[in-house]
């Protein structure tokens, strides 16, 4: 749905902000100060408190996804509090706190809305590329995609829920990971680790394989039966795997390790090319390959009652505001583990 396409509500916050903004040249972002968003009239304006870095962020900054907005704000794993809203808002209100993740708008009417698979919409639009994100003091959402947030909530630990937490719930529900089963997961990042811990709490069995030492480490802390480095051959077959990794490679290497029958799942928006496979050997015995594309709205919600109930959450790294370069060039050079988030 096009942006432009809300009315504006009558007043909203005046004066500029500090924000994030990405430039010209791939790679490169610059701290500046933007107007304060005026939020339309069925958006809020919410006033950021912390903010998560996802390696969506860097495919954005990096310009390995197109260019939807030059110069966006990113950010889409925010936590903060509702200052204003628009004429339309009627279930929040100010001093509410609220997570805005990747999903930003839908049309509400294409036959994948209207089955419940909304991410499928090819009219959506998303936080911090078609829209600007939460890599500023101030950021607007829809209502209708906003999360209401218990006032408790830490928003720190919060704020990777909203896309590396929903992402790897959607992926873990899309392998088909019996009961006990043994789940295999290549890249061991924030949205892996999060997912080894829903795995873990329904009694699957985490096999590791990540290049950095710092995630393998993070891997064995969070219990995994088998932790190896990227390539490594787990030492039994496995019901299913995800492979978080944007590496194409490594998606030949996931499949053999599966048994027959097994599912493979890809979390990422952006992979490397995938190599030529072997259909008897990476393929055949009903091996499954599957995506996932953004999320729904039903999967945020029930990924965060799940995190609440299981007490499920992200280690975190945090740096202030005026660091946010330096944590998605931790993030580009693979140099932190767990979760990296911009604390306000």
């Amino acid at each position: 749905m096009d942006e432009s396409a809300a009315a504006s509500p009558p007043r909203s916050a005046t004066g500029r902000m500090a924000a994030w903004v990405t430039d010209a040249a791939a790679g490169s972002l610059t701290l500046g100060a933007r107007p304060v968003p005026v939020p339309r009239a069925d958006e809020v304006l919410v006033r950021v408190e912390a903010c998560g870095v996802c390696r969506t962020d860097l495919h954005v900054i990096d310009q390995e996804l197109p260019v939807h907005r030059p110069g966006v704000i990113p950010g889409h794993q925010v936590v903060g509090i509702v200052v204003d809203a628009g004429a339309r808002v009627s279930q929040l209100a100010r001093g509410d706190r609220v997570g805005i993740a990747w999903l930003r708008r839908t049309c509400g009417s294409c036959r994948w809305c209207r089955e419940g698979r909304e991410n499928l919409c090819p009219s959506s639009s998303y936080t911090g590329w078609d829209a600007d994100g939460g890599f500023a003091q101030f950021t607007t959402v829809p209502e209708a995609f906003a999360y209401a947030l218990p006032a408790d909530a830490d928003a720190a630990r919060t704020a990777p829920l909203l896309c590396a937490g929903i992402i790897g719930y959607r992926a873990l529900s899309r392998t088909g990971l019996p009961p006990g089963g043994r789940l295999g997961i290549y890249g061991f990042g924030s949205s892996a680790h999060i997912t080894a811990q829903l795995a873990r709490a329904a009694g699957a069995q985490i096999y590791a394989m990540s290049r950095a030492e710092q995630d393998r480490t993070l891997a064995r802390q969070l219990g995994a039966v088998f932790v190896g480095d990227a390539t490594a051959e787990p030492p039994d077959p496995l019901d299913a795997a995800i492979v978080f990794a944007p590496a194409g490679e490594l998606v030949p290497v996931a499949l053999r390790a599966v048994t027959r029958g097994g599912t493979v799942v890809l979390a990422g928006i952006h992979m490397s090319d995938i190599p030529a496979m072997d259909y008897t050997e990476e393929l055949f015995y009903e091996r499954d390959l599957r995506t996932v594309t953004a999320n729904t709205r039903a999967d945020g919600a029930a990924l965060l009652r799940l995190a609440r109930n299981l007490d499920v959450g992200p280690t975190v790294t945090g740096y202030s505001f005026a660091r946010a370069g330096e944590a998605v060039s931790a993030l580009r050079d693979g140099r932190a583990s767990g979760s990296l988030v911009i604390v306000m």
